[in-house]
């Protein structure tokens, strides 16, 4: 029996926490948690219903979403990849999501779903540094453009916007150094161009999460995540979602089945009982701390500039306040900081590497690693780790400072926190 609760009537964090008691992908009413799949293929209770299944699987004659797909092989579909597929569309105001083992995997099928040889995108130049690979050393290989434009600049974007252009696409803010794109403009750009073809606005929120700012809501056409980040939460999995129109989810599940890129049952389970639930909460927490943190840091005689949303100082602050706000409109600058040292470049680079490595032997509150958006208070050096892959003449003209370190707020006592930033900053200007 479907339970009787308008979900409707509830606010977005408690649907989270709750889920729906009843999925068409599988009955859970009597969980407290829902439960875990862990079967990669299904029995079948004959070989009609077996071709039945493969016949239904990213058919458009066939809604996944009101009917329980015939469950054949993991890859395929499952019920705990299908359950959060539907928590993460709902979180992002979208039609539908669909899930993939990397968030590398969801940028990909994003693109490739949309985009074939002949064909060009747009993309803003400063990317997270696996994004940038992929769309200068492997999309060209395939013979598909890509057109480099600071898409904070309207007539640039108005000038590239021709008939090969399929896809523009952006993160806000950017990875490492935190620029804010305006979505709606973005958007406005696109739709006033004098071009046939549909141009679909691809947004990476990672950095934002739904929490914060929901681009599909502002004029974007797909988001997409890693979900190994801030929705995961706790860096014990990976994962990736793609969430757009229901016009082109069969194409992205068919991408996937044969790409061979599904978020496996187990991860799915954990971001949507662990991840998801607690993403609200711990977000607004770590906030708290990150603009304390960015106010220390604007501060200090070691620091030439700080780059966080939450800043008056920052060049786009009053784009992040309009569109970096919370399900209730409070604005939600999210948990990123991106600051650079005094000095050339290359002494600033050098003392960046100092601080880094007194904080791997000596902090507690901070943790000299990669990835982002975890519990734990997370600091790097993007022009020698995550940004690596872009040569050091591009990460400038991508506003990437050689000395710049980024850190990931966790939900530490913030004091500890700025205990081990000031010891490892003033470790690095005695040496």
């Amino acid at each position: 029996m479907k339970n009787k609760i308008d979900k409707k009537n509830y606010h977005k964090e408690t649907r989270m926490i709750h889920g729906d008691f009843y999925s068409v992908h599988w009955d859970y009413k009597d969980h407290m948690t829902p439960p875990m799949s862990s079967s990669a293929a299904f029995r079948l209770e004959s070989a009609e219903r077996g071709a039945e299944g493969f016949i239904e699987f990213a058919n458009p004659n066939f809604d996944r979403h009101k009917k329980s797909p015939i469950l054949i092989y993991e890859r395929l579909d499952e019920p705990s990849r299908s359950m959060l597929e539907d928590n993460l569309a709902t979180a992002e105001e979208g039609e539908c999501a669909v899930a993939f083992a990397t968030g590398m995997a969801a940028i990909t099928a994003s693109i490739l779903s949309i985009v074939k040889a002949g064909e060009a995108i747009i993309a803003h130049p400063t990317l997270y540094g696996c994004t940038f690979s992929l769309f200068a050393n492997w999309l060209p290989k395939y013979g598909i453009e890509v057109r480099w434009v600071d898409l904070k600049d309207k007539k640039a974007l108005q000038q590239n916007l021709d008939e090969k252009v399929k896809v523009v696409y952006c993160e806000t803010p950017t990875n490492p150094i935190l620029e804010i794109v305006d979505i709606k403009k973005i958007k406005e750009t696109i739709d006033s161009a004098k071009i046939k073809q549909k141009v679909y606005f691809i947004v990476d929120n990672t950095f934002s999460t739904p929490f914060c700012q929901r681009p599909l809501t502002l004029g974007a056409d797909i988001v997409v995540h890693s979900l190994t980040k801030n929705i995961g939460g706790f860096g014990t999995d990976m994962g990736g979602v793609w969430i757009g129109p229901k016009t082109l989810e069969n194409t992205v599940l068919l991408f996937r089945k044969d790409f061979g890129a599904p978020l496996s049952a187990k991860s799915s389970w954990h971001f949507l009982v662990y991840g998801l639930p607690t993403l609200a909460v711990r977000t607004r927490k770590q906030m708290e701390s990150a603009l304390k943190v960015a106010q220390f840091l604007e501060k200090h005689p070691l620091v030439q500039k700080v780059h966080y949303p939450g800043l008056k100082s920052h060049p786009q602050y009053s784009i992040a306040k309009r569109q970096m706000v919370d399900p209730e409109g409070n604005f939600a600058p999210g948990i990123m900081l991106y600051f650079v040292l005094k000095g050339k470049p290359e002494e600033a680079q050098k003392l960046g590497r100092k601080v880094m490595n007194h904080i791997a032997g000596n902090a507690l509150a901070l943790t000299l690693a990669v990835s982002l958006g975890n519990i734990r208070t997370l600091i790097e050096h993007p022009s020698s780790m995550t940004h690596a892959p872009l040569p050091l003449d591009a990460q400038v003209k991508a506003g990437i400072d050689p000395g710049g370190i980024r850190i990931s707020i966790g939900i530490e006592n913030y004091k500890d926190i700025l205990k081990d930033l000031s010891q490892a900053l003033d470790f690095a200007k005695k040496r």
